[in-house]
């Protein structure tokens, strides 16, 4: 039975992900911004574990986790927990940036970096979901962008550091998904939310599992993820 820790499986693309894994029989590690919701994640997918650390304070996570019991092995460690706040260069302010840094980017290095003898012993993967906006920035769009450009770079040197620990590094860039924070960049952008319009979060987590399942005489370091509509 494979063990997977995810961020982000509250809602959207982390939740459909969770789901899949949950009912094929893996074993989950759900990661939690505090206690009331790692209880709500518990209820949502009996049998998972859970672990509670604030993604908004890197900072804190090795005291989090060192409070805490992390698995002994990691199959494979899915950053998909993601903020978004839309603005101009000339009005967005330094906690802006701060915030967007911290989960997007800072905290998926920490997160890695406390997780990669887990990792290494099973000879696991790293999976960073990113976006299109790790691929290119459009206006309004440069804090987020930036956080997500970064966690390319991470995911790219990562990828290299580890090779001869036989870990996969997966980067997944999906297009607009319909999910909460797809519905919250609408509203920043004062534009109507359609999901319909979008990709559905199951689609983005069969790329995902596709990735993960992949034979291990071969890997998928790239893989973008666009609406078919």
């Amino acid at each position: 039975m494979a063990t997977h820790l995810i961020t982000g499986a509250g809602s959207g693309i982390g939740a459909a992900v969770a789901r899949r894994l949950h009912e094929r029989g893996d074993d989950l590690v759900l990661f939690a911004r505090d206690a009331a919701r790692a209880k709500e994640l518990a209820a949502d997918f009996p049998g998972a574990r859970t672990l509670v650390g604030d993604l908004s304070n890197p900072d804190r996570l090795s005291w989090a986790l060192g409070q805490q019991s992390p698995p002994d092995r990691l199959d494979s460690l899915l950053h998909i927990a993601g903020v978004v706040e839309l603005g101009p260069v000339g009005e967005l302010t330094p906690k802006a940036w701060h915030g967007q840094l911290a989960v997007n980017l800072v905290a998926p290095a920490e997160l890695t970096r406390l997780l990669l003898p887990q990792l290494r012993v099973a000879r696991g993967q790293v999976i960073f979901v990113n976006s299109g906006a790790g691929l290119g920035a459009h206006a309004e769009w440069s804090a987020y962008a930036a956080s997500k450009h970064g966690l390319k770079a991470l995911a790219d040197a990562l990828r290299e550091e580890e090779r001869p620990n036989g870990l996969r590094v997966t980067s997944v860039y999906p297009g607009r998904t319909a999910s909460p924070m797809q519905a919250k960049v609408h509203r920043q952008e004062g534009k109507e939310y359609d999901p319909a319009r979008w990709i559905a979060p199951e689609s983005v987590a069969t790329t995902i599992l596709a990735a993960l399942d992949l034979p291990r005489d071969a890997r998928i370091d790239d893989v973008t993820v666009k609406p078919g509509r």
